[in-house]
């Protein structure tokens, strides 16, 4: 497969020419061929996009062609892993020993270590949770149980726990996959009567990592061996993490005792992304990049962008892969041409009482107060800071706004626009106001 894969390296660089060819196939590298599936890896993300975007047909006609035969249906490309990493995927792949497969640890992405997980107030907990775990010689939390929702960091955190043990203790088995994995094993042991080899792998680790458990809910022969296996890791003092998406009482189709069990040692959520974390994430992220890239691009994407980190990053991708490809500038407008799809996805209605509502929170007053006719100094900024807001982030029309500030009409929303907007030129507090509740309205 090397020899046909150099093969289709010449007849790619003769048809694209050399500075193509070692822009994008000098770090592209061939892993193996499964299941119709052509596996490579490549450097950077940003080269997994382009390539996909750009060669994927290209390289599998080349593929087919060389093999004189269709042998290959897709292609997949992925972030090049650590040496060892490789071999391991490799091995998993090509082997058709049920028993070596067994033993394989599932891959662990380079990308996720504790450096490049970025910290934010939703997240620090669940984080110091994850570093303290991953430092300590004997279990400090056990197990330690991370639950959020889709793309908030929970497999960062697991990627990153296994390769900070890794680094400080070389000598610990650590065993990291996800549960579908563990049920696809454990089935497959039933299957090829290899149930021992089996439980030797999982009870006999020192350190048991394992992804998403909600999906072993209502797979019960698999939940009593999962069972089995936890109960035999507590007791011989080894380390357990679990990931999913509840906490461990709101699992569904998980038995009581399970549940019991899983919230023994210590349960550390992460909460939905914040502005703040979304643009640090951003600013991390673009370190990566050589192409420049606005920081009112990043300040967009963070606001637009607040369902999770894996969209928000995926979004940055695709606006850079499409700006290096075509040969534009990264821009604002590039990004909403690009985003549609996945900006039309994220978008918020924002009502009128929801504006009321945060704007009297912030300002400590009632939402009754500012729909009298009181014109206390405090009552007349709120009342004006919420009409200018109405005014930018719905679609209501003025004399609409005006009936929901108890009756006024649409002269008055004028006024206040235009008196909020005047002071918003000289006072930078109540621009700064006017910013943040903006920010905590469109998350």
């Amino acid at each position: 497969m090397e020899t046909t894969w150099n093969v289709v390296k010449d007849a790619i660089r003769a048809k694209i020419g050399q500075t193509q060819f070692d822009a994008w196939f000098k770090d592209l590298k061939f892993i193996c061929v499964k299941s119709d599936v052509l596996h490579l890896c490549a450097a950077t993300e940003f080269e997994v996009e382009g390539i996909m975007m750009r060669y994927s047909t290209m390289i599998l006609a080349e593929f087919n062609n060389a093999q004189k035969e269709s042998v290959v249906r897709s292609i997949e490309v992925n972030v090049q892993q650590s040496d060892f990493e490789s071999e391991q995927h490799i091995t998993q792949h090509v082997t058709d020993d049920a028993h070596s497969e067994m033993r394989e640890i599932s891959r662990l992405d380079e990308r996720f270590r504790f450096e490049n997980f970025v910290v934010g107030k939703p997240n620090e907990f669940a984080y110091a949770a994850a570093k303290r775990v991953a430092e300590s010689d004997v279990p400090s939390f056990n197990p330690l149980f991370l639950y959020g929702g889709v793309g908030l960091g929970k497999t960062h955190l697991m990627h990153a726990i296994a390769w900070k043990i890794k680094e400080i203790y070389p000598h610990k088995r650590v065993v990291y996959l996800s549960a579908e994995k563990f049920m696809y094993l454990f089935i497959r042991s039933l299957r090829d009567k290899t149930a021992v080899s089996f439980k030797e792998l999982f009870r006999n680790t020192d350190v048991l990592m394992v992804d998403d458990v909600q999906f072993i809910g209502g797979k019960d022969a698999t939940q009593e061996e999962f069972f089995h296996t936890f109960n035999e890791l507590i007791e011989n003092n080894r380390q357990i993490v679990l990931s999913a998406d509840k906490s461990p009482s709101e699992l569904d189709r998980i038995e009581e005792r399970m549940k019991s069990r899983m919230g023994w040692g210590l349960v550390a959520d992460i909460h939905p992304t914040t502005y703040e974390l979304r643009y640090g994430i951003l600013q991390n992220k673009v370190k990566n990049y050589t192409i420049n890239i606005p920081r009112e691009v990043l300040e967009f994407l963070a606001v637009k962008i607040t369902s999770n980190i894996r969209e928000l990053e995926g979004g940055l991708n695709r606006i850079v892969a499409h700006a290096s490809l075509v040969g534009v500038p990264v821009s604002v407008e590039l990004a909403q041409d690009v985003l549609k799809d996945l900006l039309r996805a994220n978008e918020k209605v924002i009502t009128i009482d929801m504006i009321q509502q945060k704007v009297c929170e912030h300002y400590h007053t009632r939402v009754s107060d500012i729909l009298s006719a009181k014109r206390t100094k405090e009552i007349t900024k709120a009342r004006h800071v919420a009409m200018l807001l109405c005014k930018e982030l719905t679609t209501k029309s003025l004399p609409e706004i005006g009936r929901m500030f108890g009756g006024k009409d649409h002269a008055t929303v004028i006024h206040a626009v235009r008196k909020i907007q005047e002071k918003m030129q000289c006072d930078r507090e109540l621009e700064n106001d006017v910013e943040k509740l903006k920010r905590v309205l469109e998350v």
